[in-house]
């Protein structure tokens, strides 16, 4: 089988590409315009409603320039966006092409006690023979055991970088590389990745950036 790729298309985004199959995770306001122009897409998954993670105004446009793509969202998401999306929920296997794709985890991580908790599923993207990939959506809750890759989100208003260090520590992958790192300025994501790059332990940190590749 041909190796994994996994493209960022800035933020939280990235397409996951594995022999013929093409995985596109998390296209949100935040992405990069290029995300939305996207075709020969087998799966979009949405780990969340959050207009960081899927951009109400163009998802649209994506789903028409991909009509044969199974569309996958948490339930609270699949039930907002409407038909084709299903339900994507915790422990639920879709086999797509050449890829598994897992749901992990039910709830956002919490911003502020006063603001009610969304629905959140992140995703553990498998194909036999190579790395698995996570990626958490907006949660560090769930820390699944065999992970390889981790996509990990850096820096949000619900989380501080000790919370972080000790969830890459929890799942222990071999390699890792930044995610939803949008919210700081380029200075500020150089103090937050040193720090987690540092301490959490992990043998290969790659600093991707927004519009970086990893071959694995």
């Amino acid at each position: 089988m041909d190796d994994m790729l996994v493209t960022r298309y800035g933020h939280a985004a990235l397409l996951v590409e594995s022999g013929a199959t093409r995985i596109l995770i998390d296209p949100g306001t935040f992405s990069r315009d290029a995300v939305f122009d996207l075709t020969g897409l087998d799966a979009i998954v949405v780990t969340h409603q959050h207009p960081d993670h899927v951009d109400p105004d163009r998802i649209g446009d994506l789903l028409e320039a991909n009509p044969g793509a199974t569309l996958l969202a948490d339930p609270e998401t699949a039930a907002r966006l409407g038909s084709p999306w299903r339900a994507h929920r915790d422990g639920e296997l879709t086999l797509v092409g050449d890829l598994e794709l897992t749901g992990v985890g039910e709830w956002h991580a919490v911003i502020a006690e006063p603001l009610p908790r969304v629905a959140n599923v992140g995703v553990l993207v498998t194909a036999s023979g190579e790395p698995t990939l996570f990626h958490p959506g907006d949660s560090y809750a769930v820390a699944p055991p065999e992970v390889d890759v981790l996509a990990v989100p850096l820096s949000a208003p619900w989380t501080k970088v000790a919370e972080t260090i000790e969830f890459v520590g929890r799942v222990g992958p071999k390699v890792m590389f930044p995610i939803h790192d949008c919210t700081v300025s380029e200075a500020g994501h150089g103090v937050y990745w040193q720090h987690v790059s540092r301490f959490g332990g992990v043998p290969d940190a790659r600093d991707l950036p927004q519009d970086g590749t990893l071959d694995m």
